[in-house]
């Protein structure tokens, strides 16, 4: 297996909780996580029937047999179970007895703020970021191919052809997820929408527009796209706003959280067509939000990102605020570097300084060419070196 960041931060809160909860999209590998950072403990999978039978027809003879602890896999299946593992650990409270995971953000986070406060670490996995799939043999050396098959770890561990693997997913997620998270009764027209939310990969949410494309209301599309979210489809990344201007925009941005399921949606059968396809760029800057969401998640904090853009038109593709530290990002596919890259550092600047905003300014541009390189207003980096976003200027050098 490869080496994955969120490890340090597991083993961390397994030490100050008895609960650590591990969440994340199917797929991303919160299993083998869980099970290589805690090789001694029990593994149950209540994937199985015969387990999760057990667990749900007699809940206290199940954890009678693991008193000293478990990984319990796919805690969604058996919701319940998680107020008898309360009771368990109201009697035992030593640190990392039980180390659960679930593949549905919006249901066990339900649960477990009902039944665990307090006693439950509860951490995201996502599909590793490019750094982490540098540990896998066979990663695309090349922009377009790399952000065409995403980022799913068995793509890579099992050699299965993106297009194949994304195909079986999609039909995996609409046909069982979608319809455990909330009751679609319409598959086809969720497929529909699905669909349309690729399209408009880094674009502003306009619900109304998204509902009436896909045959649906304001409120329906509005519930739909929550269950996206939920199940870590998509990130609505929000509009950032101090009341500097009024003609600032306020809506949030919607972004795959992995591009090569984009692609896959938007019916890119090749890298070659991403080169040329007309939501190049919106697909590329979707691929950098996610690899700075990753980062963020993989070291246990919250990621605080937004997007800016006025009417009149000064935009910013994303704004990461840490502590006082403002990294102001903008995002660019093309391969050569242009003046108009760092437009609009300056003016970003202005409306700090007329907010009265005591926040240091990072400026950074992220882009598709081959050289990073230290500029006068900004640090230019290669895509190559995503993962250094939110590292200052001394650190990156």
């Amino acid at each position: 297996m490869i080496t994955r960041k969120l490890k340090e931060k597991l083993l961390e809160l397994a030490t100050y909780y008895p609960v650590v909860a591990v969440t994340g999209p199917r797929q991303a590998g919160k299993t083998t996580l869980c099970r290589a950072t805690f090789p001694d403990k029990p593994y149950v999978s209540l994937e199985s029937l015969d387990f999760r039978d057990f667990a749900r027809s007699d809940p206290r003879g199940f954890l009678a047999e693991y008193r000293q602890g478990a990984v319990l896999d796919e805690i969604q299946q058996v919701p319940e179970l998680v107020s008898y593992v309360q009771s368990e650990v109201d009697e035992n409270k030593e640190p990392g007895r039980f180390i659960l995971t679930g593949s549905q953000h919006f249901g066990v986070s339900q649960v477990i703020s009902q039944s665990l406060a307090g006693r439950c670490g509860v951490l995201n996995l996502l599909p590793p970021d490019f750094d982490e799939l540098q540990g896998f043999s066979g990663v695309p050396d090349e922009l377009f191919t790399l952000i065409w098959q995403g980022a799913y770890p068995r793509i890579y561990d099992h050699n299965i052809p993106a297009h194949q693997w994304l195909a079986d997913y999609v039909a995996t997620y609409v046909q069982r997820d979608v319809r455990q998270v909330m009751n679609v009764g319409d598959l086809l027209t969720f497929s529909t929408f699905l669909k349309l939310c690729a399209g408009r990969t880094a674009q502003e949410v306009n619900l109304s527009s998204l509902g009436s494309d896909a045959g649906v209301s304001h409120n329906t599309a509005k519930a739909w796209l929550s269950i996206l979210e939920a199940s870590y489809i998509i990130h609505r990344v929000p509009a950032w706003h101090v009341n500097i201007r009024k003609q600032i925009v306020k809506a949030p941005k919607l972004h795959f959280l992995d591009t090569g399921l984009a692609c896959y949606l938007l019916q890119i059968r090749e890298p070659s067509q991403l080169r040329l396809h007309p939501l190049r760029g919106a697909i590329f800057e979707s691929w950098v939000v996610s690899e700075l969401y990753k980062s963020l998640v993989h070291q246990g904090e919250q990621p605080n990102l937004h997007h800016y853009r006025e009417s009149r038109g000064l935009e910013m593709d994303v704004l990461v605020q840490r502590g006082d530290c403002l990294h102001a990002v903008e995002v660019k596919s093309a391969a050569t570097v242009a003046s108009d890259f760092f437009r609009g550092f300056a003016q970003i600047a202005e409306r700090i300084k007329a907010a009265d905003l005591s926040l240091h300014l990072d400026n950074v541009v992220v882009y598709g060419g081959e050289s990073s390189q230290q500029r006068s207003t900004a640090r230019l980096l290669s895509w190559r070196d995503v993962g250094k976003i939110l590292k200052t200027r001394d650190t990156s050098q």
